[in-house]
């Protein structure tokens, strides 16, 4: 959970640049009501605040993603579940009581792609979250090292080799896995991309954006919405955060779709800062696990809240009543 790829520039990166934004507030607003109802693909929810994809959150709670999805419903939060997650997608959207958007590793293998696409369907999942930038084994240093100190047989949790590891995510039963040796897809294109967005009947998001030319192309490719997304620093430590690539995406893109946003928010302020350059939400992944570690259910849901409470705050402190009085104005770079 704690860990980042390479020297870990990435992972600091995403910390560190919410300082390089300073906010402004604006004063003598009424500011006694606040709204942060946000509203996604016509799906209304009671705060931007979007709990992220995570896999296998057994390694850190006994009841895993049931936990969170109960969480997330306590808080009327959009969901989305990892591929990798140890609990089905149907048992998701049957837990929260609402849909619960798909996350989609593709593997290397076609066939694989589409029966999970296909799955996620049928259980009534809206939308399928392409990631985009799983494409290597990724060199996790602090991982390693920690290892060394844990006395615990990794395999006991997730296997050995992509069979094994797939055989305790419920995702996949059911579906063929000849050929597939990967869970992202390196010799992904934009035909490839073509061809899901032929195949997804609803909506269709690319998570892994951080760059604008690939945000045009996202448009031009009849893609719904982005996540500006470095995986939290996890696959490949190219040193730029989120939030720095944030604005420039947004502008190229124009309003053309809604434009989401992940990797090291952990503050009510950071939330707003990344609404007020455009995002229309922000996912959160690691503060969650961090409850659901030590509390299960109700640490999730008192994570949830001190975000809430925190984006309020900040909502009042800068004269922005709703989501929709957060402007460009309310930001500037330091």
């Amino acid at each position: 959970m704690v860990t980042g790829a390479d020297d870990e520039v990435t992972l600091r990166a995403n910390r560190e640049s919410f300082q390089k934004f300073q906010l402004r507030p604006r004063r003598l607003v009424d500011v006694s009501k606040i709204d942060m109802a946000t509203e996604i693909f016509g799906a209304r929810y009671d705060s931007p605040i979007v709990i992220a994809p995570t896999g296998g959150n057994l390694a850190f709670h006994a009841e895993g993603e049931i936990a969170v999805t109960k969480a997330a419903k306590a808080g009327n939060h959009l969901q989305m579940l990892a591929t990798g997650a140890n609990t089905s997608i149907e048992d998701a959207i049957a837990a929260r009581g609402a849909p619960v958007w798909f996350q989609l590793y593709p593997t290397n293998q076609w066939a694989v792609a589409e029966a999970l696409v296909r799955r996620a369907e049928r259980a009534g999942s809206p939308v399928i979250a392409l990631t985009v930038d799983t494409l290597s084994l990724n060199n996790w240093e602090t991982l390693a090292r920690l290892r060394r100190t844990d006395t615990r047989n990794c395999a006991d949790c997730h296997g050995e080799g992509l069979a094994q590891y797939v055989a305790r995510r419920p995702n996949f039963d059911g579906i063929d896995l000849t050929g597939a040796s990967s869970f992202g897809a390196p010799n992904m294109n934009w035909d490839f991309v073509k061809r899901v967005r032929d195949t997804v009947k609803g909506k269709l998001l690319l998570k892994g954006i951080l760059a604008h030319e690939d945000a045009v192309l996202a448009a031009g490719a009849g893609i719904d919405a982005i996540i500006v997304s470095n995986h939290g620093g996890r696959f490949g430590d190219p040193g730029r955060a989120t939030i720095d690539a944030l604005p420039e995406i947004v502008d190229t893109v124009g309003g053309r779709m809604p434009v989401l946003i992940d990797s090291g928010f952990r503050r009510g302020t950071d939330i707003v800062k990344a609404l007020a350059l455009g995002a229309r939400a922000v996912c959160v992944g690691r503060p969650y696990l961090w409850g659901l570690g030590a509390f299960g259910q109700p640490g999730v849901e008192r994570v949830l809240e001190i975000l809430r409470k925190e984006l309020r705050v900040a909502m009042q402190q800068l004269g922005a009543p709703t989501i929709k009085d957060i402007t460009p104005a309310m930001v500037r770079r330091a």
